[in-house]
Protein backbone atom coordinates (compact mmCIF):
# COMPACT_ATOMS: atom_id res chain seq x y z
CA UNK A 1 0.00 0.00 0.00
CA UNK A 2 2.79 2.43 0.91
CA UNK A 3 4.57 1.82 -2.41
CA UNK A 4 1.42 2.57 -4.42
CA UNK A 5 0.67 5.58 -2.23
CA UNK A 6 4.14 6.98 -2.84
CA UNK A 7 3.50 6.77 -6.57
CA UNK A 8 0.09 8.41 -6.12
CA UNK A 9 1.47 11.13 -3.84
CA UNK A 10 4.17 12.02 -6.36
CA UNK A 11 1.54 12.28 -9.11
CA UNK A 12 -1.28 13.98 -7.20
CA UNK A 13 0.32 15.46 -4.11
CA UNK A 14 0.11 13.95 -0.62
CA UNK A 15 -3.18 15.69 0.26
CA UNK A 16 -5.13 14.58 -2.82
CA UNK A 17 -3.72 11.06 -2.61
CA UNK A 18 -4.74 10.80 1.06
CA UNK A 19 -8.22 12.24 0.42
CA UNK A 20 -8.94 9.94 -2.51
CA UNK A 21 -7.57 6.87 -0.71
CA UNK A 22 -9.76 7.38 2.38
CA UNK A 23 -12.81 8.25 0.28
CA UNK A 24 -12.49 5.21 -1.97
CA UNK A 25 -11.74 2.95 0.98
CA UNK A 26 -14.83 4.24 2.78
CA UNK A 27 -16.91 3.65 -0.35
CA UNK A 28 -15.67 0.05 -0.41
CA UNK A 29 -16.16 -0.90 3.24
CA UNK A 30 -19.15 1.20 4.37
CA UNK A 31 -21.77 -0.67 2.27
CA UNK A 32 -20.46 -3.97 3.60
CA UNK A 33 -20.75 -2.75 7.20
CA UNK A 34 -24.26 -1.41 6.57
CA UNK A 35 -25.27 -4.73 5.01
CA UNK A 36 -24.48 -6.47 8.29
CA UNK A 37 -27.21 -4.34 9.93
CA UNK A 38 -24.93 -3.57 12.84
CA UNK A 39 -26.04 -1.21 15.59
CA UNK A 40 -24.80 2.37 15.61
CA UNK A 41 -21.83 2.74 18.02
CA UNK A 42 -22.46 4.08 21.51
CA UNK A 43 -21.24 7.53 22.50
CA UNK A 44 -18.16 6.11 24.23
CA UNK A 45 -17.23 3.91 21.26
CA UNK A 46 -17.85 6.75 18.80
CA UNK A 47 -15.42 8.91 20.77
CA UNK A 48 -12.73 6.27 20.26
CA UNK A 49 -13.57 6.03 16.54
CA UNK A 50 -13.40 9.79 16.04
CA UNK A 51 -10.21 10.23 18.03
CA UNK A 52 -8.36 7.53 16.10
CA UNK A 53 -9.77 8.81 12.80
CA UNK A 54 -8.42 12.31 13.41
CA UNK A 55 -5.05 11.12 14.71
CA UNK A 56 -4.76 8.53 11.94
CA UNK A 57 -5.61 11.04 9.21
CA UNK A 58 -2.78 13.35 10.25
CA UNK A 59 -0.45 10.39 10.74
CA UNK A 60 -1.16 9.16 7.21
CA UNK A 61 -0.94 12.60 5.59
CA UNK A 62 2.47 13.41 7.09
CA UNK A 63 3.70 9.93 6.22
CA UNK A 64 2.57 10.17 2.60
CA UNK A 65 4.18 13.61 2.36
CA UNK A 66 7.45 12.18 3.68
CA UNK A 67 7.33 9.54 0.94
CA UNK A 68 7.55 12.30 -1.67
CA UNK A 69 10.85 13.40 -0.14
CA UNK A 70 12.45 10.16 1.13
CA UNK A 71 13.01 6.62 -0.18
CA UNK A 72 10.27 4.24 0.97
CA UNK A 73 12.54 1.96 3.02
CA UNK A 74 14.16 4.88 4.87
CA UNK A 75 10.78 6.42 5.75
CA UNK A 76 9.53 3.07 7.04
CA UNK A 77 12.74 2.59 9.05
CA UNK A 78 12.48 5.96 10.82
CA UNK A 79 8.80 5.33 11.59
CA UNK A 80 9.92 2.34 13.67
CA UNK A 81 10.76 4.72 16.54
CA UNK A 82 7.01 4.85 17.26
CA UNK A 83 6.96 1.90 19.74
CA UNK A 84 9.64 3.63 21.82
CA UNK A 85 7.81 6.94 21.69
CA UNK A 86 4.59 5.22 22.78
CA UNK A 87 6.25 4.21 26.05
CA UNK A 88 7.03 7.84 26.84
CA UNK A 89 3.55 8.94 25.78
CA UNK A 90 2.13 6.38 28.20
CA UNK A 91 4.25 7.91 30.95
CA UNK A 92 2.94 11.41 30.18
CA UNK A 93 -0.70 10.50 29.48
CA UNK A 94 -1.22 7.56 31.82
CA UNK A 95 1.35 8.19 34.53
CA UNK A 96 3.20 4.95 33.84
CA UNK A 97 6.78 4.54 35.05
CA UNK A 98 9.50 4.56 32.40
CA UNK A 99 11.57 1.41 32.65
CA UNK A 100 15.37 1.84 32.37
CA UNK A 101 15.23 -0.51 29.38
CA UNK A 102 13.08 2.09 27.62
CA UNK A 103 15.84 4.67 28.07
CA UNK A 104 18.46 2.40 26.50
CA UNK A 105 16.01 1.52 23.74
CA UNK A 106 15.37 5.19 23.02
CA UNK A 107 19.11 5.88 22.79
CA UNK A 108 19.60 3.02 20.34
CA UNK A 109 16.61 4.18 18.29
CA UNK A 110 17.99 7.72 18.17
CA UNK A 111 21.38 6.36 17.12
CA UNK A 112 19.68 4.44 14.31
CA UNK A 113 17.96 7.56 13.01
CA UNK A 114 21.27 9.47 13.13
CA UNK A 115 22.95 6.70 11.13
CA UNK A 116 20.30 6.96 8.42
CA UNK A 117 20.49 10.75 8.34
CA UNK A 118 24.29 10.62 8.44
CA UNK A 119 24.30 8.29 5.45
CA UNK A 120 22.30 10.82 3.46
CA UNK A 121 24.74 13.55 4.54
CA UNK A 122 27.72 11.49 3.34
CA UNK A 123 26.05 11.00 -0.03
CA UNK A 124 25.29 14.72 -0.34
CA UNK A 125 21.52 14.14 -0.23
CA UNK A 126 20.79 16.14 2.91
CA UNK A 127 19.11 19.13 1.28
CA UNK A 128 16.06 21.23 2.15
CA UNK A 129 13.66 18.71 0.60
CA UNK A 130 15.20 15.89 2.63
CA UNK A 131 14.87 17.88 5.85
CA UNK A 132 11.17 18.42 5.09
CA UNK A 133 10.77 14.69 4.60
CA UNK A 134 12.59 13.93 7.86
CA UNK A 135 10.44 16.42 9.74
CA UNK A 136 7.26 14.93 8.27
CA UNK A 137 8.19 11.33 9.10
CA UNK A 138 9.12 12.36 12.65
CA UNK A 139 5.70 13.93 13.17
CA UNK A 140 4.07 10.87 11.61
CA UNK A 141 5.99 8.56 13.95
CA UNK A 142 4.85 10.56 17.00
CA UNK A 143 1.24 10.31 15.83
CA UNK A 144 1.72 6.62 15.04
CA UNK A 145 2.82 6.02 18.62
CA UNK A 146 -0.49 7.50 19.80
CA UNK A 147 -2.30 5.52 17.12
CA UNK A 148 -0.91 2.25 18.52
CA UNK A 149 -2.74 2.87 21.80
CA UNK A 150 -5.94 3.99 20.06
CA UNK A 151 -5.85 1.02 17.69
CA UNK A 152 -5.84 -1.40 20.60
CA UNK A 153 -8.70 0.51 22.29
CA UNK A 154 -10.74 0.52 19.10
CA UNK A 155 -10.23 -3.17 18.41
CA UNK A 156 -11.51 -4.08 21.86
CA UNK A 157 -14.83 -2.22 21.52
CA UNK A 158 -15.74 -2.72 17.84
CA UNK A 159 -15.60 -5.36 15.12
CA UNK A 160 -13.17 -5.02 12.19
CA UNK A 161 -15.78 -3.85 9.66
CA UNK A 162 -16.94 -1.10 12.00
CA UNK A 163 -13.37 -0.08 12.78
CA UNK A 164 -12.43 0.20 9.10
CA UNK A 165 -15.63 2.06 8.22
CA UNK A 166 -15.34 4.75 10.86
CA UNK A 167 -11.58 5.08 10.53
CA UNK A 168 -11.74 5.74 6.79
CA UNK A 169 -14.90 7.84 7.07
CA UNK A 170 -13.49 10.10 9.78
CA UNK A 171 -10.18 10.50 7.95
CA UNK A 172 -12.02 11.48 4.79
CA UNK A 173 -14.03 14.14 6.63
CA UNK A 174 -10.87 15.58 8.17
CA UNK A 175 -9.28 15.90 4.73
CA UNK A 176 -12.44 17.42 3.24
CA UNK A 177 -12.11 20.34 5.66
CA UNK A 178 -9.16 21.57 3.60
CA UNK A 179 -10.75 20.85 0.21
CA UNK A 180 -11.70 24.50 -0.56
CA UNK A 181 -7.99 25.34 -0.62
CA UNK A 182 -6.22 22.12 -1.63
CA UNK A 183 -8.60 20.11 -3.81
CA UNK A 184 -7.54 19.61 -7.44
CA UNK A 185 -9.42 17.42 -9.91
CA UNK A 186 -7.27 14.35 -10.63
CA UNK A 187 -6.76 12.84 -14.06
CA UNK A 188 -8.44 9.47 -14.60
CA UNK A 189 -5.11 7.82 -15.28
CA UNK A 190 -3.79 8.88 -11.86
CA UNK A 191 -6.54 7.03 -9.99
CA UNK A 192 -5.14 3.54 -10.58
CA UNK A 193 -2.52 3.67 -7.80
CA UNK A 194 -4.98 5.32 -5.39
CA UNK A 195 -7.61 2.68 -6.14
CA UNK A 196 -5.19 -0.16 -5.46
CA UNK A 197 -4.07 1.58 -2.27
CA UNK A 198 -7.66 1.99 -1.12
CA UNK A 199 -8.37 -1.71 -1.55
CA UNK A 200 -5.19 -2.66 0.28
CA UNK A 201 -5.99 -0.14 3.03
CA UNK A 202 -9.36 -1.76 3.69
CA UNK A 203 -7.79 -5.21 3.78
CA UNK A 204 -5.06 -3.94 6.09
CA UNK A 205 -7.49 -2.20 8.42
CA UNK A 206 -9.63 -5.33 8.71
CA UNK A 207 -6.75 -7.69 9.41
CA UNK A 208 -5.01 -5.30 11.82
CA UNK A 209 -8.22 -4.80 13.79
CA UNK A 210 -8.75 -8.57 13.92
CA UNK A 211 -5.19 -9.07 15.18
CA UNK A 212 -5.22 -6.29 17.79
CA UNK A 213 -8.47 -7.65 19.21
CA UNK A 214 -6.71 -10.94 19.93
CA UNK A 215 -3.23 -9.94 21.08
CA UNK A 216 -1.55 -7.10 22.95
CA UNK A 217 0.24 -4.36 21.05
CA UNK A 218 3.59 -5.32 22.59
CA UNK A 219 3.23 -8.75 20.96
CA UNK A 220 2.18 -7.49 17.54
CA UNK A 221 4.32 -4.37 17.15
CA UNK A 222 7.61 -6.30 16.68
CA UNK A 223 6.02 -8.09 13.70
CA UNK A 224 5.67 -4.73 11.98
CA UNK A 225 9.45 -4.54 11.70
CA UNK A 226 9.15 -6.92 8.74
CA UNK A 227 7.72 -3.87 6.96
CA UNK A 228 11.27 -2.69 6.25
CA UNK A 229 11.94 -5.83 4.21
CA UNK A 230 8.75 -5.35 2.20
CA UNK A 231 9.43 -1.61 1.79
CA UNK A 232 12.90 -2.35 0.43
CA UNK A 233 11.51 -5.00 -1.93
CA UNK A 234 8.59 -2.99 -3.31
CA UNK A 235 10.63 0.22 -3.36
CA UNK A 236 13.05 -1.59 -5.65
CA UNK A 237 10.46 -3.42 -7.78
CA UNK A 238 7.89 -0.64 -8.22
CA UNK A 239 9.87 2.57 -7.70
CA UNK A 240 13.41 1.67 -8.71
CA UNK A 241 14.84 2.69 -5.32
CA UNK A 242 18.14 1.23 -4.14
CA UNK A 243 18.83 0.17 -0.56
CA UNK A 244 21.81 1.78 1.17
CA UNK A 245 24.09 0.30 3.82
CA UNK A 246 23.35 3.20 6.19
CA UNK A 247 19.60 2.54 5.93
CA UNK A 248 20.11 -1.11 6.83
CA UNK A 249 22.49 -0.30 9.70
CA UNK A 250 20.17 2.38 11.06
CA UNK A 251 17.20 0.05 10.88
CA UNK A 252 19.06 -2.63 12.82
CA UNK A 253 19.76 -0.11 15.62
CA UNK A 254 16.17 1.16 15.68
CA UNK A 255 14.68 -2.33 15.76
CA UNK A 256 17.14 -3.37 18.46
CA UNK A 257 16.16 -0.32 20.49
CA UNK A 258 12.46 -1.06 20.11
CA UNK A 259 13.03 -4.69 21.07
CA UNK A 260 14.90 -3.71 24.24
CA UNK A 261 12.36 -1.05 25.16
CA UNK A 262 9.17 -3.02 24.57
CA UNK A 263 10.07 -6.52 25.76
CA UNK A 264 9.77 -7.40 29.39
CA UNK A 265 12.09 -9.62 31.32
CA UNK A 266 10.50 -12.71 32.73
CA UNK A 267 10.45 -12.76 36.51
CA UNK A 268 13.02 -15.07 38.03
CA UNK A 269 11.66 -18.20 39.66
CA UNK A 270 13.38 -19.00 42.93
CA UNK A 271 14.16 -22.60 43.75
CA UNK A 272 12.22 -24.01 46.69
Amino acid sequence: MDAFMKSASLALGAYMAALLRSSLAFAIVAPVWLATKSRWPSREVMKVHLTRGVVGSMMALTFFYSLTKLPLAEAIAISFIAPIVSLYLAAVMLGETINPRAVWGALLGLAGVLVIVGGKFDRGNLNAETWLGLAAITVSALLYAWNLVLQRQQALVAKPLEVATFYMGTAGLVYLAAAPWLFAMPAIGDLKDVGISAGLSVLGALTMSWAYARAEAQVLVPLEYSGFVWAALFGWLLLGESLTASAVAGTVLIVAGCWIATTRRRPEISAV
